[in-house]
């Protein structure tokens, strides 16, 4: 069913079963597939893939072209590819997710989350509420990030990491100062099954090992070492990561 006030492009590829609310605006060339639920007020901006069995709530905005401000370091004019959003998908209410975004299936993106360009999240993922993930980043699958995490730009999430909510990253070792900062901009990576604890910071360019913990508070400045806790500030070793706690060890590895 859609409503008769929302507004949809002729172009646009509706699937069955598949309804859209009060004044929602359905761009040109959008695809939407079978069993869809579009809450109210949702924009779909032109050429967006909404796969089938997908939930968008009210107010929420997909395949939105990013802007950029006359002094950004890290964002670009050029135009983005559509966005992709997966099957089985859940997009919760104030979400913008933008043009060059891939979601895989089966993703929780929770309210007011915000997804930028050239970001591909794997499936089983969830992004929590008022999370931002930054331009140019990839999110592995059957991660958990949690309420106001912050990813920044070029950054790296491999499969099963665990964000706590409250958790920054950072991009930056000039802090916004000189011109050479801009040759030198670089992510954080976790690797697969690394968890950072609530309120945990990241330096720009530090590879938090595979299974890592990172203690809540703990600001991590170096490289860590795998199956390893860290905490204080700056972030140093603690003990070893129990062998219960491994990843290997939860049973639910590959499902």
């Amino acid at each position: 069913m859609i409503s008769t006030h929302a507004s949809v492009e002729p172009t646009a590829s509706i699937g069955k079963n598949t309804s859209i609310g009060a004044f929602c605006v359905i761009g040109q060339h959008v695809h939407i597939g079978e069993g869809c639920q579009i809450g109210h007020h949702v924009v779909i901006h032109d050429h967006t893939i909404i796969g089938d069995g997908v939930r968008i709530d009210d107010h929420t905005s997909i395949g939105k072209q990013p802007m950029r401000a006359p002094n950004s370091a890290v964002s670009s004019d050029k135009k983005q590819p559509p966005a992709n959003i997966g099957d089985g998908t859940l997009i919760g209410t104030g979400v913008v997710i933008y043009a060059g975004c891939t979601l895989a299936h089966k993703i929780l993106v929770a309210d007011l989350a915000t997804v930028r360009e050239e970001v591909t999240v794997g499936h089983k993922t969830i992004i929590g509420r008022n999370a931002a993930i930054e331009n140019k980043c990839t999110i592995g699958h059957h991660c958990k990030l949690e309420t106001n995490a912050y990813i920044t730009a070029y950054s790296t999430i491999e499969d099963y990491v665990f964000v706590a909510p409250g958790v920054l990253t950072s991009n930056d070792n000039y802090v916004g100062r000189s011109e050479e900062r801009k040759l030198h901009f670089k992510g954080v990576t976790v690797r697969r099954g690394g968890r950072l604890g609530v309120g945990a910071i990241t330096l720009p360019g530090v590879i938090v090992a595979p299974d890592t913990l990172a203690a809540a508070g703990a600001v991590i400045t170096k490289d860590t070492d795998p199956d390893t806790i860290y905490t204080g500030v700056p972030a140093k070793k603690f003990r070893p990561v129990p062998e219960e706690q491994k990843l290997g060890n939860q049973g639910w590895e590959g499902t």
